[in-house]
């Protein structure tokens, strides 16, 4: 996995520092939020690469805030991965209407979550190629 920066959003300390512990051995630069609010201000202001987000979090929501995400021309294009303790299904369809690019239920399985990560970078990669005046 190439040098990404990764901003992970759960309100729960156990759940982002394991996920800090699993990036970190893939060289992945993680910055922690706790809350929706500091997530979007996070994400404008540093840009990460890709967005781990719960969905089910007090004040601001994942869905809420995935759509402000997509409602912002600064972030709009990183891609956001949702992570969910739910089994509804139907949450899902809800996260991808609001702009998610993956959805994984937790607990998740490390590579499984690695793999969708390096797919939405990849993504990132040729979005930026497309920029630089390849074909979209």
């Amino acid at each position: 996995m190439p040098r990404a920066h990764i901003l992970v959003v759960d309100d729960d300390r156990w759940v982002r520092q394991t996920l800090r512990d699993l990036l970190a051995p893939a060289d992945c630069a993680v910055t922690e939020a706790g809350d929706g609010g500091t997530a979007l201000a996070q994400a404008a202001a540093l840009q990460p690469d890709v967005i781990l987000l719960d969905l089910m979090m007090p004040g601001l929501d994942g869905y809420t805030v995935c759509h402000r995400l997509q409602a912002n021309p600064a972030t709009r294009t990183i891609p956001v991965i949702v992570l969910t303790a739910s089994l509804d299904r139907s949450l899902n369809r809800r996260a991808y209407a609001a702009g998610a690019v993956a959805c994984l239920t937790k607990p998740f399985r490390c590579e499984a979550l690695l793999a969708v990560i390096q797919t939405a970078l990849q993504g990132v990669a040729h979005r930026g190629k497309c920029d630089e005046g390849g074909r979209p």
